[in-house]
């Protein structure tokens, strides 16, 4: 039997600050070789794409999984299905809808960042973007820092009032609705930024020394958000998988060809956080991550959510591979 969770019973059980501890788990247990990643692979058709992203958590023991994520993206819409396995026996645990897992798993992994990279004085987030993906950043990066103030910029004004709304009662910080990139970053010590731009929504020079940056959006080559005068600026340039940057990382691709940056001198979060590499070195120094997105994160997060269902009686037992 397979408990089929559907996306109500994992907002029953999931939370942020749950997601970003079982994201700090999966990516210490990373660098400590306890865990395996495969990068995202992408089936592209016609009128649309199915893409597929696999990996292993096999810190916990029994509790250790393996699984993938496959979704499709396509004009009708985003489709997304995660299969969790017991990693001991490779028995069928759980099918997942995985859209508000994904949200969540990504914004934590910015959260995880930020928790290792940002000053620890840092209060003041800018966040560009008003969707989805966007809640996700300032929802992860509130539970690790106590944010006095969100400013909050996209070109929609009726959008960013929304998300100003929707998210004034789940944070105790001021949100602001900013009119311009250079009020939203005025003096923020943490941005982070969730859009799909193909060019960058920020100047570099208008980023604040000291400051920590999240670019969470930038998972295909012809995306980018972030300038690349700033990653010649960044002291620290960090990426959740070197192999699966070098992909996709449109953000890297120019100062990559530059040779303002060497693919193979980046620095994974998952190194830091296993204390094998050094974060943020001084007050002053900006730090950038770049996240792609780990099919080991969603791996990560799925058991947790596959355990709360289990011991709250949700979700449906569908006989598949019974024996």
């Amino acid at each position: 039997m397979a408990l089929l969770l559907s996306e109500s019973d994992v907002r029953a059980v999931l939370t942020m600050p749950d997601t970003v501890a079982c994201i700090e788990a999966a990516t210490k247990a990373h660098g400590l070789a306890q865990a395996r990643n495969l990068p995202r692979e992408r089936v592209k058709l016609p009128r649309g794409t199915l893409h597929i992203l696999a990996g292993a958590d096999l810190a916990a023991g029994s509790g250790a999984y393996v699984g993938l994520k496959a979704y499709t993206s396509f004009r009708e819409g985003n489709r997304f299905l995660t299969l969790l396995y017991s990693a001991e026996n490779g028995r069928l645990l759980a099918l997942i809808e995985s859209d508000y897992l994904g949200m969540m798993r990504t914004g934590a992994a910015s959260g995880v960042a930020t928790k290792y990279l940002a000053r620890a004085d840092a209060d003041t987030l800018a966040i560009f973007g008003t969707g989805w993906q966007a809640q996700g950043q300032v929802l992860a990066i509130a539970a690790v820092r106590p944010l006095k103030q969100v400013r909050v910029f996209s070109r929609d004004a009726a959008h960013r009032q929304r998300f100003v709304e929707e998210l004034s009662g789940q944070i105790a910080a001021e949100l602001l609705s900013c009119e311009s990139p250079a009020e939203a970053l005025d003096g923020a010590s943490i941005v982070a930024t969730a859009t799909t731009a193909r060019d960058p929504v920020f100047p570099a020079d208008a980023v604040a020394d000291g400051a920590h940056v999240n670019a969470a959006g930038s998972n295909a080559l012809i995306r980018r958000e972030i300038d690349e005068r700033l990653v010649r600026r960044a002291g620290l340039v960090v990426v959740d998988s070197r192999s699966q940057a070098r992909l996709e990382c449109g953000d890297l691709l120019v100062p990559a060809e530059r040779g303002w940056l060497d693919w193979d001198q980046l620095v994974e979060l998952s190194a830091i956080v296993a204390g094998h590499s050094r974060g943020r070195q001084f007050d002053s120094e900006i730090t950038l991550f770049e996240s792609q997105g780990l099919g080991l994160q969603d791996v990560a997060v799925a058991g947790h959510v596959y355990q709360k269902a289990l011991n709250a009686g949700l979700g449906q037992q569908v006989p598949l591979f019974e024996s």
